[in-house]
């Protein structure tokens, strides 16, 4: 593991292989420790560098975790082995319908169609179709999020790159910015004000940005910090946007333990009078209680906890 690598070329930092593989950086670790993989190689800094065919070992493991084998049981097997028991898998699956031609309801699964056939104009015009149709609120909720999921699964199932789990986010956030952009302003107290970002080891931001489309129709104040801000600059915004909700996202990525930490460390910063949303899909997260928080875990609950929000304060 603490071989000097010659050159970066070719090689992936712990947070590209966190995104390619959607393994968080503190699994990873645990797993260099446990059971002796992955081995990165390091800088002239001391930082990992992941070489390619470990990366693609990992694209394999973190496919059969999500089919719901255990790290012990593959964590430390050869690529060849990982790859096989994947084949048996698949052919056990030929037996049903594949989960993308049922899965989605036909709008979503348009869309899907168009990003397997890499028509990426065709996916923006679809999407700036579809959210015509339906209005901001419905399209984030009945179309974006459950697309989103089955492109997860796909991803999974190794049916999809993550190059197309890419192109696929970067068209969403498109439409989303322009949608949002060039929605009515506020209402007249445009309250509750919230601010919108994620902890500095967040690296992925479309739920924001999802999040800011629904406080958005229900008429709130937002300002969109974007992702990885440092706890002090959330703190420091938040007096200057009057916030009186932060709300964070964390992806199913984020570690339940240092998600939480940040989360009492930032209660304990903020007045009690101004509220923290957390949205997470992340069971850990979710059985836990923190205190002084709120946590969705469905962008529905963005309206129920406006409605909430006003109701107490009037």
């Amino acid at each position: 593991m603490n071989d000097r690598a010659p050159a970066a070329l070719h090689m992936l930092t712990i947070a590209a292989v966190e995104r390619d593989t959607r393994i968080g950086k503190d699994t990873l670790r645990v797993w260099e420790r446990r059971y002796g993989f992955p081995s990165p190689l390091r800088d002239s800094n001391g930082e990992r560098l992941y070489p390619a065919e470990q990366v693609e070992r990992l694209r394999h493991i973190k496919r059969l975790l999500d089919a719901g084998w255990r790290p012990g049981r593959v964590v430390s097997l050869p690529l060849q082995d990982l790859q096989a028991i994947g084949e048996l898998a698949r052919a056990d699956r030929t037996v049903a319908p594949a989960p993308d031609d049922t899965a989605l309801s036909a709008e979503p699964q348009a869309l899907y169609t168009l990003l397997r056939a890499h028509d990426v104009i065709g996916l923006r015009r679809a999407l700036m179709q579809s959210l015509l149709r339906r209005g901001l609120g419905h399209f984030v909720g009945e179309v974006v999020a459950p697309l989103l999921v089955e492109i997860g699964q796909a991803w999974s199932r190794g049916q999809l790159a993550i190059f197309e789990e890419h192109l696929c986010s970067e068209a969403i956030e498109t439409v989303l910015r322009s949608a949002i952009a060039s929605a009515p302003e506020a209402t007249a107290d445009g309250t509750p004000r919230v601010l919108l970002t994620t902890f500095p080891d967040e690296q992925h931001g479309l739920a924001l940005l999802m999040a800011e489309a629904m406080l958005t129709v229900e008429g709130c104040a937002c300002m969109n910090l974007g992702r990885q801000t440092p706890l002090q600059d959330m703190v420091l915004a938040a007096q200057a946007h009057r916030a009186q909700v932060v709300a964070l996202s964390f992806s199913s990525l984020a570690a339940a333990g240092p998600a939480l930490d940040h989360l009492a460390d930032l209660r304990a910063r903020l007045p009690a009078s101004i509220e923290i949303w957390a949205g997470t899909s992340q069971p850990a997260m979710l059985r836990r209680d923190p205190p002084g928080v709120t946590l969705l875990d469905n962008l529905a609950q963005v309206r129920t906890e406006v409605g909430r929000w006003r109701s107490a304060v009037r």
